[in-house]
């Protein structure tokens, strides 16, 4: 499903219940959805066999003006914590942000997996037709891991930054997938992995 136009409605029922009614038509490729085993909120890898099982086929980044500097880069990490109110009461919820590369709070969602903040994030932005999220940033709580990388790919994002360490597959795929991924952005420092070009360090 590509299109906010194959959504019929999305509706809640209770706590832990989400019904999606598609469009007349649209058909889901529903064997790509099966996981095997116990899963949890913390691991967007958990059920599936092989990282093969979960890699996708999406196009590389091919913007080539997108730019941050970094006292806009460095302001971000306590932007998405002032929006952080579950994490305020609790010190124990994952956040995820969309940011415009001018520094401003597009999007913020939270969970206690760091993988469904960033669901919750890009739904958001695919169910506001905000796609593609050519011109923006995500910015993650915890680590940067693969899949993190690749669901911002599925939506276009070309920077993803971390206030933690980026695992080494992710660091391969964003430098395959054409992506800047910056990690322990926790001013005033931080690492970048992959593609500098998009920061402004004058």
């Amino acid at each position: 499903m590509r299109s906010r136009d194959q959504i019929a409605s999305v509706s809640v029922r209770g706590n832990n219940r989400v019904d999606v009614e598609l469009t007349d038509g649209v058909k889901l490729k529903l064997n790509s959805t099966k996981r095997f085993g116990t899963i949890s909120s913390s691991c967007g890898l958990c059920g599936k066999t092989s990282i093969d099982a979960i890699r996708q086929n999406f196009p590389a980044i091919q913007s080539a003006d997108i730019r941050i500097d970094i006292e806009t880069l460095l302001s971000l990490p306590e932007k998405l914590r002032k929006a952080q109110s579950d994490f305020a009461r609790t010190g124990g919820i994952h956040a995820a942000g969309i940011f415009g590369v001018g520094g401003k709070l597009k999007i913020a969602r939270e969970d206690i997996g760091r993988h469904n903040a960033v669901d919750k994030a890009v739904g958001r932005a695919f169910l506001d037709r905000l796609l593609p999220l050519e011109r923006d940033l995500l910015l993650v709580s915890g680590r940067a891991s693969f899949e993190i990388i690749q669901k911002a790919l599925a939506v276009g994002i070309p920077i993803v930054a971390a206030v933690s360490a980026p695992s080494s597959l992710a660091v391969e795929f964003a430098r395959d997938s054409n992506q800047t991924l910056i990690g322990f952005l926790r001013p005033p420092s931080f690492n970048i992995y992959t593609h500098i070009e998009r920061v402004i360090f004058a």
